[in-house]
């Protein structure tokens, strides 16, 4: 699995000395000057890059939806990011197929490739949805973190776990469909950070190809250091709080600290 940990605006430059590759997200580069500066640098250095649609940024503001239409096509046609993930809409199946079938009609740069998120208002319902995502043709999926039903699928009295444990179950029934084998996934987030070291399985882990997550970094603005372990909550950091934090006001040695551990509890 190729990780890559989002990071405040004054860990922008260092973030490549522990992330395999640059995760974007487009309703920053209207706000920030700076960190579009970062990604174009990026893209000509040759840094792998995937460019998100902003629904986890955005979606609590903007009614379940990610950012503006017209400006992610003008930003994935300007930055020519490796993959892009096309719009979805929160725990919704149909309404998330519909944008991936419009989304699916444009032309692309030529080095781009599109994937789509599952959402579903249930298990089923996601089943349902990334069935038809594959039917349209995308060739990589991804799988967030935040479903409520992921609580219901596996119940557990600590609810982070509970959603860890969850996505878990999930995923590998994903794994078990048979019209889903060639697809590759991308997992969106965690709840706790110990989780990607439990897809045991080899051929699960091989399709597994990337993931991103704030987690060992969102730890560490809480002052939290990683067990051995990992952690048994999600940490109350926020990116949208800390994005703008002061250097010096950041842990850095923590932070290098949780990420080392990171990957070393989940053996990547």
């Amino acid at each position: 699995m190729k990780v890559s940990h989002e990071v405040p605006r004054c860990l922008l430059t260092v973030s490549p000395e522990f992330n395999d590759y640059d995760y974007a997200l487009p309703h920053l580069f209207d706000q920030d000057e700076e960190y579009l500066q970062y990604f174009k640098d990026a893209k000509a250095k040759g840094r792998y890059i995937i460019m998100d649609n902003s629904l986890h940024e955005l979606k609590d503001v903007n009614d379940g939806h990610g950012y503006d239409h017209d400006r992610l096509r003008y930003w994935v046609n300007e930055l020519e990011p490796n993959e892009f993930i096309v719009p979805d809409v929160w725990m919704d199946c149909h309404k998330t197929v519909s944008q991936a079938k419009h989304w699916w009609q444009f032309r692309y740069p030529k080095n781009t490739q599109i994937t789509a998120v599952v959402q579903g208002k249930d298990k089923n319902d996601a089943y349902l949805c990334a069935n038809l995502l594959a039917n349209l043709g995308y060739k990589k999926l991804c799988v967030s973190y935040g479903a409520t039903w992921y609580n219901d699928f596996f119940p557990h009295t600590n609810v982070d776990m509970g959603k860890a444990l969850g996505r878990i179950r999930f995923v590998q029934g994903l794994f078990k469909l048979d019209q889903l084998k060639h697809i590759k996934f991308h997992l969106l987030g965690c709840s706790i950070p110990q989780e990607f070291g439990w897809y045991k399985d080899d051929h699960i882990v091989r399709r597994i190809e990337s993931i991103d997550t704030s987690n060992p970094i969102m730890a560490a603005l809480n002052g939290i250091r990683y067990s051995g372990a990992g952690m048994s909550f999600k940490p109350n950091a926020n990116m949208n709080d800390y994005y703008d934090v002061d250097i010096k006001n950041i842990h850095y040695s923590l932070v290098l600290e949780n990420i080392e551990m990171f990957r070393k509890i989940n053996n990547l």
